[in-house]
């Protein structure tokens, strides 16, 4: 009887070892465990609208260059839920884990990809405004790392000269921001540099923590004629609190894109998200496919188209200039 139950549990510790081996060879290779082709991470920075047409583009672009998850590939998701320290976490257990490629979408999960990853996986970014100044690449024309993807660049000479249709007597535009957002912090500069030749003096007040802007927004909106938004992930996340500011004060917010003018704000040359985005799957399907990221190019939005919504222009008692009476009406939808 005792010879029975020796070999029984020699059994058991024999399945034991062979399944910790099983899982470790799961999590040591490049199919994160589920061995259908190369593992993708994606590390959105934050949720918002804009963010998330930029991970549902480059869902697109990467099942048109053939990696469909689940089928020809494996996409492991994760948002950071606007916090650093997590977007830093889940790098660090994406390079942990031996991806074959990550992808950051928003500065701030590139720059957490790109340090984990310390040049041994290539991370492609997505809308990264100024990828160049966070020595992400070496230049626009070549990387020259094992680093590269998309910029969303914003147009602000057409933002301009939007706010100066819509407002013929603005002399002030405010600009909240976060300046811990390199983004945020180069549109600023590019701005300032502008807004002379529209007529424009810009105002600036910086935050660092949703918990200022309350207070800073309601000081900025009572110094200026209007409010212009960037993709700055802090205030996006917090735009309903930037409009209850602004209109409390009855001046309007520019956005940067669409979605943005949907949810309040009067006007945006804005920027297609979803086409970035898909842009960046199918350069992110190019290096799968053995392209090397240190040749490529960062891929830059081309065009821009103007939206406006004309709920929000009755509401503060301006009408939509002649220029601008062919653009989407995101009210009318």
């Amino acid at each position: 009887m005792m010879k029975k139950i020796k070999q029984f549990l020699g059994l058991l510790a024999m399945a034991s070892l062979l399944t910790m081996s099983m899982t470790a060879c799961g999590d040591q290779g490049s199919q994160g465990g589920e061995g259908k082709g190369p593992t993708i991470g994606v590390i959105q920075f934050a949720v918002h609208s804009s963010l998330d047409n930029c991970y549902n583009g480059l869902i697109q672009g990467l099942e048109e260059a053939g990696y469909k998850d689940g089928e020809t590939c494996t996409i492991d998701f994760k948002n950071a839920q606007g916090d650093t320290t997590t977007a830093d976490s889940i790098a660090k257990n994406m390079v942990a884990k031996k991806y074959d490629l990550i992808v950051g979408i928003a500065t701030p999960a590139a720059m957490s990809a790109d340090s984990a990853s310390g040049g041994d996986i290539p991370v492609i970014f997505c809308a990264v405004s100024d990828p160049v100044s966070i020595n992400l690449v070496k230049s626009l024309e070549k990387s020259e790392r094992n680093c590269t993807g998309s910029s969303d660049r914003l147009n602000l000479e057409g933002q301009l000269k939007m706010i100066r249709a819509f407002q013929p007597d603005a002399k002030k535009i405010g600009i909240l921001y976060n300046t811990a957002e390199a983004n945020s912090v180069s549109n600023l500069a590019e701005l300032k540099k502008l807004a002379p030749d529209y007529g424009f003096e810009i105002v600036e007040k910086g935050i660092q923590s949703a918990a200022d802007i309350p207070v800073v927004a309601t000081a900025l909106a009572s110094e200026v004629d209007c409010i212009n938004n960037f993709t700055d992930n802090l205030v996006v996340d917090n735009l309903t609190v930037v409009l209850e500011k602004a209109n409390e004060a009855k001046i309007p917010v520019y956005g940067s894109e669409i979605e943005q003018v949907s949810k309040g704000c009067l006007a945006s040359e804005s920027l297609d998200y979803v086409a970035l985005g898909k842009e960046t799957g199918s350069l992110a399907a190019r290096v799968l496919d053995g392209e090397n990221p240190a040749d490529t190019s960062v891929v830059l939005v081309k065009n821009s188209f103007p939206v406006y919504n004309s709920q929000v222009a009755t509401a503060l008692g301006l009408t939509i200039p002649e220029e601008y009476a062919s653009a989407q009406d995101v009210a009318a939808e």
